[in-house]
């Protein structure tokens, strides 16, 4: 049993979660699966899974499996079989299914459930993962909520499928923070805004009065930094997500850039302008104390942390042009990376360790691409006419960043991309939005 906040109500409420081994009555032993997704393949064929409406309360029992389903769909691992074509029609998720009706539609894995009303405003949900071919049964869990958490409920289901049969964490119990833009494209409101990852349960965290940019996650509290220009001054700024509490990291004298946490939440590594230049600096947030890390007559801009804090990777036009250097979490050490024909910036380092992703500009267009941190085995993943701002899923398998569309009426929308390159889609934003920084996965 464990505690979990409602992120949307901003009220604590109790999660159960009963595990593999933990199940509810009458559960069967569960056995390893047989079936699994390598993600680490250049070419993934998707999974066909069924995921049959749950049963219980018709409306939430719809509603959350058709998150599930939108879920596992997106990742681009799965491919859900339309309902029309399951044979058996699911009627006690305590009864083993018949395996040969779901074999016959080719579903490899099973998803079935149940919504159980628990009086006093809350609900449980029940659900069993099964191997269709193995004829066994991988997973079950239960969760007791409030009904207005059902959507995170559906996106705690999900990761959990999405992790017993690739062996990876799933990003699905996650948000994104990022800048919602509205108004003509000559002037701009900007309003620092967060949702689901998949786009829904949207609110502004700003109104919109000064002009907001990079917002970015801490690792390990709810609260995002981020520069605004209030009062006419670029300032960093700390908010709490869930209380609004806002206050100024630092007051400094000239403009700061791209602020963004340490892995283990207690720094911040930005740029400060000085004198037509820009260094790299650290604040200790507990005593605001600020480190210089780089001194150059150049630019050096956009750092980001190793997961495990050891290095940075930056960006610098020391060499005539933006490219990526790494460097020691000390600023000693300092090496360039990218060496291949445009320019490179945003680099964001990916939470495994194994990847640096980035923007580059060449040949007039913006791409997004990833390469490894001593800088071999560049592959771009997607390009267009304006594409930037990379920001890692939590289980670094997934990008997200922004696209500019052309024209007046043009603006910029979110999209993700695998680093397979090939499952690419645009997220739904009732705005235009840019900026975007993927959030851990919640409690």
């Amino acid at each position: 049993m464990k505690h979990v906040k409602n992120h949307h109500s901003l009220a604590m409420l109790l999660l159960n979660c009963i595990l593999a081994g933990l199940m509810m009555a009458g559960m069967a032993t569960i056995a390893q699966a047989k079936i699994e997704i390598d993600v680490t393949r250049g070419n993934v064929e998707p999974l066909p899974i069924a995921i049959p409406v749950f049963l219980g309360d018709a409306k939430l029992g719809r509603d959350i499996a058709s998150v599930v389903e939108a879920d596992l769909r997106r990742s681009g691992l799965f491919a859900p079989i339309d309902p029309a074509a399951h044979i058996e029609r699911i009627s006690d998720t305590n009864r083993r299914p018949e395996f040969a009706s779901w074999t016959a539609i080719r579903a490899q894995a099973l998803v079935v459930g149940q919504v159980i009303s628990e009086g006093g405003g809350r609900f449980r949900t029940e659900f069993r993962l099964w191997d269709t071919y193995g004829a066994e049964q991988i997973l079950g869990q239960q969760y007791s909520t409030d009904p207005n958490n059902w959507r995170r409920v559906g996106h705690i289901i999900s990761d959990a499928i999405y992790k017993a049969l690739t062996g990876e964490s799933g990003y699905f119990d996650t948000r994104i923070a990022y800048v919602a833009e509205s108004g003509p494209k000559n002037k701009r409101v900007k309003r620092l805004a967060i949702m689901d990852q998949d786009g829904f349960n949207n609110r502004f965290l700003t109104n919109g009065q000064d002009l907001v940019l990079t917002p970015r996650f801490s690792p390990s509290r709810q609260e995002v930094t981020y520069m605004s220009f209030s009062g006419g001054r670029p300032r960093v700024y700390l908010l709490q997500i869930e209380t609004g509490q806002r206050e100024v990291v630092g007051n400094f004298p000239n403009m700061t850039f791209s602020p963004r946490f340490s892995p283990d939440g207690q720094r911040i590594i930005m740029s400060l302008e000085q004198g037509g230049n820009a260094n790299i600096y650290t604040m200790d947030l507990r005593s605001r104390n600020t480190t210089r890390l780089t001194s150059t007559a150049a630019i050096d801009t956009s750092p980001s942390y190793a997961p495990d804090g050891r290095r940075i990777v930056f960006e610098s036009d020391r060499g005539g042009r933006q490219q990526l250097y790494v460097m020691n979490a000390d600023g000693t050490n300092q090496q360039r990376i990218s060496f291949g024909t445009g320019s490179y910036s945003t680099p964001v380092w990916s939470p495994r360790g194994d990847l640096i992703a980035f923007t580059k500009q060449a040949g007039g267009q913006f791409l997004i691409g990833v390469m490894r941190p001593d800088g071999k085995g560049e592959r771009i993943l997607t390009e267009g006419f304006h594409n930037e701002g990379p920001t890692w899923a939590p289980n670094g398998r997934t990008l997200m960043f922004f696209r500019e569309s052309p024209g007046a009426g043009g603006g910029p929308r979110l999209h993700t991309i695998d680093l397979t390159g090939r499952n690419e889609q645009q997220v739904n934003t009732k705005s235009f939005a840019s900026d975007p920084a993927w959030s851990p996965l919640l409690d």
